[in-house]
């Protein structure tokens, strides 16, 4: 059974909206933050760098889906899986619940790209040690 990458992120007041609930908006910084963890345990980053360029992870798509009001200081639990993982690119799906309770999901796709100065991003083939790290968190499998 493939794993899933958990953690948890206190609600500030500053995602909130006049109502007291969070915006729609900061599931996708949190979806982003959760995926920034999951690579750090991973032992690399969503940027590394040289002099000449860098390799990092653009978004290509993102979604969310709301199922119940989330508040300022509820504990949201998040947890990833990975649904596709292509040759460059991956498809992150992302479980939110408060005290065990569904409360979104959502899903962010990420491509493994060169990023050089004044040049638009390439797609690469995702490193064969990273890919192998990563494929213990797919759900189910498909390629590119």
């Amino acid at each position: 059974m493939a794993e899933t990458f958990k953690t948890t992120k206190r609600v500030e007041f500053r995602d909130t909206d006049a109502a007291g609930i969070m915006h729609f908006s900061t599931y996708f910084t949190y979806m982003e933050e959760a995926e920034h963890e999951l690579l750090r345990s991973l032992g690399t980053s969503v940027v590394v760098a040289n002099e000449e360029h860098s390799l990092s992870w653009p978004r290509v798509a993102a979604t969310a889906q709301y199922t119940g009001p989330v508040r300022f200081e509820d504990e949201l639990e998040i947890e990833i899986s990975i649904s596709r993982l292509g040759t460059s690119s991956v498809t992150y799906q992302h479980a939110f619940s408060v005290a065990g309770k569904p409360v979104a999901s959502g899903s962010i796709t990420t491509v493994f790209c060169k990023i050089t100065p004044s040049q638009a991003p390439t797609a690469q083939e995702i490193p064969a040690e990273l890919r192998t790290q990563l494929e213990s968190y797919l759900q189910h499998s498909t390629n590119e």
